[in-house]
């Protein structure tokens, strides 16, 4: 399947400050590689060649790490108002002839190749306006949970600050990677409010949007949710550097 009409944005903006350090999250090395590296070879790998960075803390430091190994653009968040707001500025740097934009997180480094092609390939034959990369994970404990109805529809994504008790058992959960229809999701970004215990512009408003609006929405299940570990610690940092120790043997 060709994937010229497709393209990227990648969220490298964030603080992470549950890091406890000095430097940008995504600059963090797992395997001695920056993590937000790691993403952009995982794309480059498919030929995908409108890839866009979105930076905002330590800009310059992470555009300067990107650029020491691959050709890609950048977008600047100048205010860190959540992933909403991460992908809107991303949008004008998405070329004319792109019909489907893949968005993955920077601090996901473990993510594979074959991951993302199954995802586009899905999203594709679906035609959906909307496709989820979720998996199954026995602690979901700081994921947002994805909520099904008894069809096994999606309805939206809860982030665990907004989680009631009951949804927080959820063990499927969002891994942060989708697939957007361009045009979709350029409708629909400006509708994004920062209603939430945050104060944030979530991604994941969307698809509540699209779900009242009868849009199709595809969830794809992934069996390996090593893949997906995000990295918000010291600690899940240990984990990634480990488990990429494994990936890679």
């Amino acid at each position: 399947m060709s994937y010229n009409d497709v393209g990227v944005v990648i969220l490298a903006a964030g603080r992470g400050a549950r890091m406890k350090s000095d430097i940008a999250k995504v600059l963090h090395k797992v395997g001695n590689k920056s993590m937000v590296v790691h993403v952009v070879e995982c794309v480059k790998k498919i030929d995908l060649n409108n890839v866009i960075v979105v930076i905002g803390h330590q800009a310059q430091k992470v555009k300067d790490e990107v650029s020491k190994f691959f050709k890609v653009d950048f977008a600047a968040q100048e205010q860190l108002l959540g992933t909403g707001d991460a992908v809107k500025v991303a949008i004008p740097g998405l070329k004319s002839g792109i019909k489907d934009v893949l968005v993955l997180c920077g601090d996901v480094p473990l993510i594979q190749e074959s991951t993302l092609r199954n995802l586009l390939d899905r999203h594709k034959l679906n035609q959906a306006k909307i496709s989820v990369l979720a998996t199954d994970i026995d602690n979901p404990t700081g994921y947002g949970r994805i909520i099904l109805d008894q069809q096994n529809n999606m309805l939206c994504i809860k982030e665990e600050a907004d989680a009631s008790e009951d949804e927080k058992k959820i063990k499927k959960i969002n891994t942060g990677i989708y697939c957007f229809d361009k045009e979709f999701l350029i409708s629909v970004i400006d509708e994004i409010k920062p209603d939430n215990n945050q104060k944030e512009y979530y991604l994941t408003d969307v698809i509540e949007i699209a779900q009242k609006r009868y849009e199709k929405i595809a969830v794809f299940t992934m069996d390996d949710p090593k893949q997906v570990i995000g990295v918000n610690t010291l600690e899940e940092l240990g984990k990634a550097e480990y488990l990429s120790r494994q990936l890679d043997k």
